[in-house]
């Protein structure tokens, strides 16, 4: 197990991570019956998009010694009904000033489009990844 979740009422959740016992909660979003105080799990879907991409790229940069510190990725995730589910994530990365190379970006760029996460969801979900250089 990785995850322990318990609910707390009120369309709130504790999720523990069980190696480090960090604490995350989520709230259901205001526009589904939430309070909105915290991220939704739909946030954190999105979320975790946009930091798997940045993880396997400093994995990356490790390898290929590049400059990746201070680099930067926004998250939009658009949700669509009937059915409520995520229909698009854009990812806008904002790298460090760095002359990069052609190849170190078209490593990078590669590795943030192969992270696991955005490989593992549904081939529906628009997946928009702009990188800013």
């Amino acid at each position: 197990m990785t995850t322990e979740i318990v609910y707390k009422g009120e369309l709130r959740c504790e999720m523990k991570h069980l190696n480090s016992g960090e604490l995350v909660i989520t709230d259901a979003p205001i526009d589904n019956h939430g309070k909105g105080q915290a991220f939704s799990p739909t946030d954190i879907v999105a979320a975790a998009c946009g930091s798997c991409a940045l993880t396997v790229m400093g994995i990356a940069a490790r390898t290929h010694n590049i400059l990746l510190d201070g680099t930067k990725v926004t998250v939009l995730k658009v949700m669509t009904s009937n059915p409520r589910k995520i229909s698009e994530v854009h990812l806008d990365f904002y790298f460090p000033s760095n002359n990069y190379s052609q190849k170190e970006k078209d490593i990078l760029e590669h590795t943030a489009k192969t992270c696991p996460v955005l490989l593992s969801l549904n081939k529906e979900l628009k997946q928009d990844l702009k990188f800013h250089y």
